[in-house]
C-alpha cells in the first residue's frame, strides 16, 4: 500500500501545502494510507486533515519514517549533508546548475532516495500538470509595484507578510498610485503563460498600462532596449537553454526609464537567466536589492512569491495535483516516471 508522507514545510514564511483535506479525503478512499505531519505555519488547519482521516505526526518527524514512505513538501529541505533515503516530491531546484541544488542531489545518492520534482511533473507533450505560477505572477507584480511605489517616493520596499486574500494588495497598490497620481508602464515577458496571466491580471487590476510580450517578440533573440523604456519590467520566463538575455548586465549603467525589475521567475543562480544585474534572491524582510544607485535600479526576487497568499495558492495548486497524486499506485508509470528518469539523468552526471 502507498503510504504518502506530507511534511511540515521547513522555510520561514512558508505557510502553504500541496494537498487540502477534500483532497486528502479522495486519497484516504482510493487507498493510499496517509500521515499528514502538523503544521504551526500552514495556512490551512490540521483538524481538516485529522477529520478526513489521516493520521498526525509531530512536524519534522517524516526523517524517522519507514524507507518506503513517500515524503511530499513543496519547498526545499533544510540544507545539511544527511543522506536521504526517502522518496521525496517537491521543489528540488536542482536541475539548473544550482550549488544548493547539486548538494541535494548528493545527498540523495548517498541515500539511496529519489526526488520526484514538482517542476517536473509533466504529461507526454512536457507541459507541467501542477504549478503556483498564477499567484506567483499575481504576487510578484504586487511586491514589484510596491518597490516602484517606494522608489517613486525615494525610499526603497519595505518588509512584506501574507496577505488575507487576494484583495488586500490590489487595494494597498492602487490606492498608493492614485496617491501619487502617476501609473508607471509595465513590460511584461512571457505574458501568455500562468506566471505572465496573474502579472498582467494584478496590473490590471490597478488600473497599469501594461505590454504584453511572449516567444513571438522574444523569437529574434535581443538585444531588448524596449526593456529599458518601461518603467518596470517582470521577468515571466523560467531560466531554461536558449532563453534571451533581456537584462544584461550592462543595463545598470544604461540610459534608461527602467527603475524596478520583478524576476518573478527567479533564478539568479542559473546559467541560464534572463536577468544579469543581480546574483541573489531577496526575501520577505528585504525584497529588493538596489543594484544600482544612480539613476536607481532595485530588483525584487523573491522566491517564494505564492506564500504571499497561502490560502489561494494552496488551493489552487492542491487542486491541479491532486489527479497525479491519485496515480501514485503507479509510481513507475506516466509522469512519476518521467520525473525518476530525470533524476537519474542529473545525478548519473554528478
Amino acid at each position: 500500500m502507498t503510504h504518502l508522507w506530507v511534511r511540515a514545510e521547513e522555510r520561514d514564511n512558508e505557510a502553504r501545502v500541496g494537498l487540502t483535506p477534500e483532497g486528502a479525503a479522495r486519497l484516504i478512499a482510493a487507498g493510499l494510507t496517509l500521515t499528514v505531519e502538523d503544521s504551526a505555519a500552514r495556512a490551512i488547519p490540521i483538524e481538516g486533515y485529522r477529520e478526513a482521516g489521516a493520521t498526525i505526526a509531530p512536524p519534522g518527524s517524516w526523517r524517522e519514517a519507514p524507507p518506503e514512505v513517500i515524503v511530499f513538501g513543496l519547498k526545499e529541505l533544510t540544507e545539511d549533508d544527511t543522506p536521504l533515503v526517502h522518496r521525496h516530491i517537491m521543489f528540488g531546484h536542482a536541475y539548473k546548475g544550482q550549488p544548493a541544488g547539486q548538494r541535494l542531489l548528493r545527498r540523495f545518492r548517498a541515500g539511496g532516495g529519489a526526488l520526484y520534482d514538482l517542476e517536473y511533473l509533466t504529461d507526454e507533450a512536457g507541459r507541467r500538470l501542477a504549478a503556483f505560477g498564477y499567484w506567483a505572477g499575481y504576487a510578484g507584480a504586487a511586491v514589484s509595484l510596491m518597490a516602484r511605489i517606494a522608489r517613486a517616493e525615494g525610499g526603497t520596499c519595505g518588509p512584506v507578510s501574507t496577505w488575507p486574500d487576494a484583495e488586500a494588495p490590489r487595494d494597498i497598490v492602487a490606492a498608493a498610485l492614485d496617491r501619487q497620481g502617476h501609473r508607471p508602464h509595465v513590460l511584461i515577458i512571457g505574458a501568455k503563460g500562468r506566471v505572465g496571466t496573474g502579472a498582467g491580471d494584478f496590473c490590471e487590476a490597478v488600473g497599469l498600462e501594461v505590454t504584453r510580450w511572449d516567444m513571438a517578440e522574444t523569437a529574434h533573440g535581443g538585444p531588448f532596449p524596449e526593456v529599458l523604456e518601461h518603467e518596470v519590467f517582470l521577468n515571466c520566463i523560467l531560466a531554461t537553454p536558449g532563453v534571451p538575455v533581456f537584462v544584461p548586465e550592462t543595463a545598470k549603467t544604461a540610459p534608461r526609464a527602467l527603475t524596478v525589475i520583478g524576476d518573478i521567475a527567479c533564478d539568479p543562480t542559473s546559467d541560464f537567466s534572463p536577468v544579469k544585474v543581480y546574483d541573489a534572491v531577496t526575501d520577505w524582510a528585504r525584497p529588493v536589492q538596489r543594484v544600482h544607485a544612480d539613476p536607481p535600479l532595485d530588483v525584487m526576487a523573491i522566491d517564494n512569491l505564492p506564500a504571499l497568499l497561502p490560502r489561494e495558492s494552496s488551493e489552487d495548486f492542491a487542486a491541479q495535483l491532486l489527479p497525479v497524486l491519485l496515480d501514485l499506485d503507479r509510481i513507475d508509470a506516466g509522469a512519476w516516471a518521467r520525473a525518476k528518469d530525470l533524476f537519474q539523468r542529473h545525478t548519473a552526471t554528478l
